[in-house]
């Protein structure tokens, strides 16, 4: 059974930057789906980023450009390399792992970004 661990948050600054890590267990990392959603007070949770088994990405509109996501199948984990911070992006941030179809999550890291 897969499960996601999440760190690397915290509070920044704005115009700052932050690197999430996602640590999976379990043997179909590399053939699974990995993204990164958030979910701000009183919002939806919505899609950061995700990246596929072959490497292929896309990311939500709001952090084109800001943020970079990547995996590295050797060591099972996913990141999220946050650039240029802005206060909309305080958020919850998940990990997700897709395979055929199965979806896990992470419980989640808090990002804040404030002056």
């Amino acid at each position: 059974q897969v499960q996601l661990v999440e760190s690397g948050g915290g509070l920044v600054q704005p115009g700052g930057s932050l690197r999430l890590s996602c640590a999976a267990s379990g043997s179909v990392f590399r053939l699974s789906t990995m993204g990164w959603y958030r979910q701000a007070p009183g919002k939806e949770r919505e899609l950061v980023a995700r990246i596929s088994s072959g490497g292929g990405t896309d990311y939500g509109d709001s952090v084109k450009g800001r943020f970079t996501i990547s995996r590295d199948n050797a060591k099972n984990t996913m990141y999220l390399q946050m650039n240029s911070l802005k206060p909309e992006d305080t958020a919850v941030y998940y990990c997700n792992s897709d395979w055929r179809g199965v979806n896990v999550w992470g419980k989640g890291t808090l990002v804040t970004v404030s002056a």
